[in-house]
Parts: C-alpha cells; sequence; structure tokens
C-alpha cells in the first residue's frame, strides 16, 4: 500500500469514526480521492508536494473527460475535507484545493411526481408479503420526506404508531423527529402484520430484504422501481425522488419553507430552497392557465 493510499484510508477512518458519515458518503469520498491519488501518481507528485498547480491541472483534466460541473465541485470539496484533514496532521503545510473553482453547469430541478402519479404509485393494491413491504416503503418515503440511508436503517422502535413520528438519524448523525401521515401508518401495520413471515427471529430492522436482513440501499432502489412499473407510471422511479415530491408537494399546499428545512433535516436552508424554484413553475402554470390576460390564443 502507498503512502498516499494509506493516508487517504487513515482519513476515511476518521471520517467513519469520528463524524459518522453513511456508507454511502464514505464511497464516494474514496471513489473521488482514488482517482486523485492515481492522478498524482501519474505526475509523480506526492501528497505532501502538492499545490494549487496540480489541483487546476487535476480539475481540467476531469473537465475535459465530460465531467458536470456539478460533480467537478463535489470532487474539490473531497480534496478540501481530504486536506484539511492533512493540515491538521501536520502532513502539508496549507490547502492547495481552497479558492479553486470547479466550471459550473446549468442547476437540475428535482424532478417531482405529480399529485397524481403520486396517488398512483401509492393507492394500489398489494398482497404478498414483499409487496406490502414495497408500499410501506413507498408511502413512508412519501409521507415523511426521509433519505434512502434513512430508510433502511430504521429499526423497529423508531416509528411511534400512537404519536404518529418517526425518529430518523440524517446526516452527520444527527436524529430528528418527523411526522408520519394516516395512510403511511396503516401502511406500516399492514408490514407488522406479515412482516415475520420473511424476517429473521432476532432481526431489529424494520425493513428486511429476501434474506431476512435489514433491506440495503441497491435493493430498495430496484424493488421501489419495480413497483411504478406495476403501477403504470410512465417515467423511472428511485427513490430520493419520493422525498423530492414530498418536499416538493409540502412547499407548494403551505409555503412554509423553514417547516419543509426542519422536516427535510437541511442543515441550510440554501439546500431547501431549490424547491421554491419548483414552488415557482406551478405557480407560473396556474397563472398561465387561469389568468385571462394571460392565456395564449389558440
Amino acid at each position: 500500500m502507498s503512502d498516499a493510499t494509506q493516508r487517504v484510508e487513515h482519513f476515511l477512518t476518521h471520517l467513519r469514526l469520528e463524524r459518522r458519515l453513511s456508507p454511502h458518503t464514505l464511497a464516494a469520498y474514496r471513489r473521488d480521492l482514488a482517482v486523485f491519488v492515481a492522478f498524482c501518481e501519474e505526475q509523480q507528485v506526492t501528497l505532501t508536494r502538492v499545490d494549487s498547480a496540480v489541483v487546476r491541472a487535476f480539475v481540467a483534466k476531469r473537465h475535459r473527460t465530460g465531467l458536470s460541473g456539478a460533480s467537478l465541485q463535489r470532487g474539490l470539496s473531497t480534496l478540501r475535507t481530504f486536506f484539511n484533514f492533512l493540515l491538521r496532521e501536520g502532513l502539508v503545510q496549507y490547502n492547495p484545493a481552497n479558492d479553486i473553482p470547479a466550471p459550473r453547469s446549468p442547476r437540475k430541478l428535482p424532478n417531482a411526481l405529480s399529485v397524481d402519479e403520486a396517488a398512483a404509485l401509492l393507492n394500489g393494491t398489494a398482497e404478498t408479503p414483499e409487496a406490502i413491504c414495497d408500499q410501506a416503503m413507498a408511502e413512508l418515503m412519501y409521507s415523511s420526506g426521509l433519505r434512502l440511508a434513512e430508510l433502511v436503517g430504521l429499526d423497529l422502535g423508531d416509528v411511534d404508531g400512537d404519536d404518529g413520528t418517526v425518529r430518523v438519524l440524517g446526516k452527520g448523525a444527527k436524529s430528528r423527529v418527523v411526522p408520519v401521515g394516516r395512510l403511511a401508518l396503516e401502511a406500516l401495520a399492514r408490514w407488522h402484520g406479515v412482516r415475520a413471515q420473511l424476517a429473521r427471529p432476532d432481526e431489529n430492522a424494520l425493513f428486511v430484504g429476501a434474506r431476512g436482513a435489514r433491506i440495503g440501499p441497491r435493493a430498495v432502489q430496484t424493488r421501489l422501481a419495480a413497483l411504478a412499473r406495476r403501477r403504470d407510471l410512465p417515467s423511472h422511479l428511485h427513490p430520493h425522488r419520493l422525498r423530492h415530491s414530498f418536499a416538493t408537494h409540502l412547499l407548494e399546499s403551505s409555503g412554509d419553507l423553514r417547516a419543509v428545512q426542519e422536516l427535510l433535516g437541511h442543515a441550510d436552508i440554501a439546500t431547501t430552497q431549490i424547491y421554491t424554484h419548483l414552488d415557482f413553475q406551478h405557480l407560473a402554470k396556474v397563472y398561465d392557465q387561469a389568468h385571462p390576460r394571460a392565456k395564449r390564443r389558440r
């Protein structure tokens, strides 16, 4: 194992143990740093000799491969965090990734389901234990705006049916309690009634996969996409789209950005503000269709 690879492993251990980042986030850090270490080895530059010119050359090379501005920005964020760690360890004199901009790309708005599409997805019948589990997962994600990692991390005691809430462990190991809607509670109650047919006797996870153990993120992605196909949704469904739909529909109805921020578990309201663009699009569409001086001639 090279010295650079050892530094990366030490850094990832720090993120896992001290910052308690999710496996998904750690995997993204690992991928970004593996590409950067390979670039440094290609350039015959050690980590302690990396300067701003090396980082700029790395970003430029990645940009030429067609990587989006968002992906480049994420990679730069990884490098900044990594070199801040090396700085604290006394291994470098400064952070060479600071103040290095990434090429910008147009910001993509979240692709939410329409209210009718959400109803079509969730109003169907489920008969087998697996289908009842899929229905409960979809209802809960849409009802409470959960991230995929939050959903698969739920244990049996995390849902309070009497109080109508669920306690989730979000990013940075931050816990929050969010409401669960009536229909989601009903779907969860039905799942509890058949869960023993699939789960191992000693399994504490709320949702389980085919082998009776805690369900994995990839299995949730596959099963929700299949559920959407069974319900004849016209486009692909991924778990995060249910979270987008939750936020969009809630903001359209309430207009309360701060409440949506709290429910989503966003540390910064700027992250939540992307949904105001969606809300404006909805309002503009209603205006164009309804206002007598806005209607187009046919």
